[in-house]
């Protein structure tokens, strides 16, 4: 039997839950012509709806369609070493003409490209073989610009790009943009006040050049539905009180509740509804998964971060982590140092600001830290 709550991929229409809203705004402002900026804490699900997007007949029958993950690259040529190579992905399955066609305009790096023993191209580039990034830079837009279809390209956690060593990033990726009349970008993001700052502040190159779309949690009624829907289609029974509090627990943060319903799902039985305690369990489990994890994570963290990271970990959302008494009741230093430990910890992606709340990102990792903290 297969589990209907996916916690990676996307696998159709049937296991993808609700945002009907979001879907028709993203396809509706991408075939009228705009960018889009797409913001959302992490985990909220914004790749699995460009999946959703790119799956409908309206972008994949007309589009060229590229999905860019740069959370993990550290530079320019990485970026663009992750888009020749999605790009080629795509194009391998359109049919020789298409892929023959982006190899010989991307000449710098064609080098790195193989046919394999049926005939087809391989990506066999090192990130290293990228020698004039400029170029080939330049290469991948010529051939967006001259597609025999239209392209979309998304670019996921495009805040990345604010972080690479060379010098006017932002500024060279706009003017490629901007004299490509062939393609249309979503520019998904997860860090919302980098994002915020990207688009919306006038001395940045990308200002006021996409639509802005904000990725809130799905409606517990949506949500409930289609978690009773997959329950009951195969013989389970799970109660709407253990619904909510798995909602709420996890403040509605898509792939946490997938998580949760998988493992719940995953142990069920025919002939019992499952409760809160179910609910407990499975997290109780999820938790001690990443157990080693977590342990690394401490040791490997400062003393005076770790302190600060447990002091959150403990009051919560409504922390005020500067103030007198915040630092008084936690015996912290001064604040000043607080604030210095509190951009590590964001920079280490291990918290996050939020319209001035901080929070952990990992919702298993605060978990784990109140269970252990007097340990």
């Amino acid at each position: 039997m297969k589990n209907p709550f996916l916690t990676y991929g996307y696998n159709g229409p049937e296991y993808f839950c609700d945002r009907a809203d979001e879907t028709k705004r993203l396809i509706s402002l991408l075939t009228n012509g705009n960018h889009v900026a797409l913001v959302s804490p992490r985990r909220m699900g914004k790749t699995g709806l460009i999946k959703h997007c790119f799956s409908q007949e309206e972008l994949k029958d007309n589009y060229y369609l590229f999905l860019v993950d740069i959370y993990a690259t550290k530079s320019l040529a990485e970026l663009i070493y992750e888009l020749g190579r999605s790009i080629l992905s795509v194009l391998k399955s359109k049919g020789r003409k298409a892929w023959e066609r982006f190899i010989q305009i991307a000449s710098s790096l064609r080098t790195g490209i193989t046919l394999d023993g049926l005939g087809q191209p391989c990506w066999n580039l090192e990130i290293g073989d990228i020698q004039m990034p400029s170029t080939s830079l330049d290469e991948i837009f010529q051939y967006l610009s001259e597609a025999d279809r239209p392209c979309i390209v998304a670019i996921d956690e495009f805040q990345s790009i604010m972080d690479y060593p060379e010098q006017n990033v932002e500024a060279l990726l706009r003017t490629y943009i901007q004299n490509c009349n062939n393609a249309w970008f979503v520019f998904s993001g997860s860090k919302r006040h980098m994002m915020g700052e990207m688009f919306s502040s006038p001395a940045r190159p990308f200002y006021q050049s996409a639509s802005m779309i904000s990725l809130r949690p799905i409606p517990f009624e949506h949500y409930s539905s289609f978690i009773v829907h997959h329950f009951e289609q195969n013989g389970y029974m799970i109660s709407l009180d253990a619904i909510k509090y798995l909602y709420e627990k996890f403040e509605g943060t898509t792939w946490y509740i997938q998580k949760i319903c998988n493992e719940v799902f995953s142990a069920a039985e025919t002939g019992r509804i499952y409760d809160i305690s179910d609910i407990d369990i499975a997290i109780t489990h999820a938790v001690e998964e990443k157990e080693d994890v977590y342990q690394d994570l401490m040791a490997r963290i400062p003393i005076k971060q770790k302190t600060l990271l447990l002091a959150l970990a403990h009051e919560g959302s409504d922390a005020k982590p500067t103030s007198g008494a915040f630092i008084k009741k936690y015996k912290l230093s001064s604040p000043s140092t607080v604030q210095r430990n509190l951009s590590a910890l964001q920079d280490k992606d291990i918290m996050t600001n939020d319209n001035g709340k901080y929070r952990l990102y990992d919702y298993f990792l605060l978990f784990w830290l109140n269970r252990n903290r007097n340990k």
